[in-house]
């Protein structure tokens, strides 16, 4: 019995599997590179999901290029495959808004939000885009992909300057399905 015990905490002390750098849409002039997987939240939530994170089980990872293009991967190890369901509805609730929330907080601003669809990765992944500018401002645009693999729930964020004219969507489905198959290590 308390060899069982050990095993599942060792478990869930594991960080889950993570993306490579060279799991992420390829950039065109720039190589991506990946900071360490770390225990816990990052220190900024990734765009359209502050607070909607559990600390409790989440690891990170940050991956940059040397330009203008930035991603966020972060994993949390639910209690039960059931809260990990929880947890991903959430986040795909938060993201679909995403949008609208942000224009009632930039009322002079421009929004718009697509749904790229549900990819058939493990318990299933979902892939949204979110572009956001304000006068003055450069453009961003923002890939999510969110999905589950038993009581491990994953977010990938993908951002950079541009429109979603301009977002890298076959190559992002392609990132969320391997992170999500990444899961379990």
């Amino acid at each position: 019995m308390l060899h069982g015990l050990a095993a599942a905490v060792a478990l869930v002390l594991a960080a889950p599997g993570f993306l490579g750098a060279a799991d992420l849409p390829p950039h065109p002039t720039s190589p991506w590179h990946a900071g360490k997987v770390t225990n816990g939240l990052p220190e900024t939530a990734p765009f359209c999901l502050d607070g909607a994170l559990p600390a409790a089980g989440s690891w990170h990872r940050h991956f940059g290029t040397d330009l203008d293009t930035a991603a966020v991967q972060v994993s949390v190890r639910a209690s039960s495959d059931a809260a990990a369901a929880r947890l991903a509805r959430g986040l795909e609730r938060r993201v679909a808004a995403c949008a609208a929330d942000w224009l009632r907080e930039h009322p002079d601003g421009r929004a718009q939000s697509r749904d790229y669809g549900t990819l058939p990765a493990e318990e299933g992944a979902h892939v949204y885009g979110v572009h956001t500018s304000i006068p003055d401002s450069e453009p961003g645009v923002h890939l999510f992909g969110i999905g589950r693999d038993g009581s491990t729930v994953t977010v990938v964020q993908w951002g950079r300057m541009g429109d979603l004219s301009d977002a890298p969507v076959p190559a992002f489905k392609r990132t969320t399905t391997t992170a999500v198959n990444r899961l379990d290590p």
